[in-house]
């Protein structure tokens, strides 16, 4: 497990980073598999993907391996695995080939999976190991894990990125302010016009940077009506406007004190805009891949193991 080097009370959330990571940048295309990691009791953390209907299901990677993301044109999966938080890890589906790029910088702590619209880069989340001024999100070139450059900086708090904007101007992120403050934001590339899409106080999942529509209008994320509550899935349009919480039956979201009730998270766009797909979990803790239609309808379970999450959709082909 990579250490990350957090102060003060957003602490113990950004260890919750590491099991609740966003897609990368949605290009609009053909629906794909679905990858997503799952918990193997002996084992640890098992990458896999699968059919949206739930058939052929196959292992990508193991070595203790969570937060899948597809490139844009799925030839490639970006994972986090190997406790290793130095560096950027890739595996191409079709072969099992894996690549390790090189540590951008050893002062930094990255995580690092959300692609950009031209498959070129890959963003990161980032810790400095002994300087919390450098703490936010990076970018690297995922030829070779070099040309480090900076998006967003938070000293002494955590910004985990979602996904880049379709046209790869944008970057949507999570913010963990060190005063406690949390909310998702949108910025240039460089930093700049950074703007809140998120009320302020809104019970957010802290661990989620948000997912870009294809069409680029749109982008989903995680939070709780009250602190008694699940998590369930809400849209928000990419100025800021239109937030509505997603209308789900079953519904996500119900009370803890009701049994019946379940938390969806970790939603993402299917590439062709028209699906979701995310993690459902029951009151006894199992957790599900499910997809519904973008307009709430047509619930679907995908698997059925009871210790699956952090799905996303890419564009590779259906069949192996």
């Amino acid at each position: 497990m990579r250490k990350l080097i957090v102060l003060g009370l957003i602490a113990g959330l950004a260890m919750a980073a590491l099991t609740a990571l966003p897609a990368g940048a949605k290009v609009p295309g053909p629906n794909g598999r679905i990858a997503f990691a799952r918990f193997e009791p002996g084992v640890g953390m098992v990458t896999y993907t699968v059919n949206p209907d739930g058939s052929q299901l196959q292992q990508l990677f193991a070595r203790g391996s969570d937060g899948p993301h597809w490139s844009p044109d799925g030839s490639e999966v970006s994972i986090f695995c190997c406790d290793d938080g130095m560096a950027a890890h890739l595996v191409v589906p079709d072969t099992g080939e894996f690549r390790e790029l090189a540590p951008p910088d050893p002062e930094l702590e990255v995580h690092c999976g959300q692609w950009s619209a031209d498959a070129l880069r890959l963003a990161c989340e980032s810790f400095g190991v002994t300087d919390p001024s450098r703490n936010g999100v990076y970018s690297i070139r995922v030829s070779d894990g070099g040309g480090l450059a900076r998006i967003t900086s938070n000293p002494g708090g955590d910004d985990i990125p979602g996904d880049y904007s379709p046209d790869g101007k944008r970057l949507v992120f999570v913010r963990l302010a060190p005063d406690g403050d949390v909310g998702i934001f949108v910025t240039r590339l460089n930093g700049s016009g950074l703007r809140r899409i998120t009320p302020a106080g809104m019970l957010l999942d802290e661990v989620f940077g948000g997912s870009w529509s294809p069409t680029g209008n749109r982008i989903l994320f995680a939070a709780r009506t009250g602190a008694d509550h699940r998590l369930a899935i809400w849209v928000v349009n990419a100025d800021g406007s239109g937030l509505h919480q997603l209308p789900i039956t079953p519904a996500c979201g119900g009370p803890f004190s009701d049994p019946r009730s379940t938390s969806c998270f970790q939603p993402g766009w299917s590439p062709d805009g028209t699906k979701i797909v995310f993690t459902r979990e029951s009151s006894n803790g199992r957790e599900n891949i499910y997809t519904v239609s973008a307009d709430g309808s047509g619930l679907a379970q995908v698997t059925h193991s009871g210790r699956d999450h952090q799905p996303d959709w890419g564009p590779h082909p259906l069949s192996p």
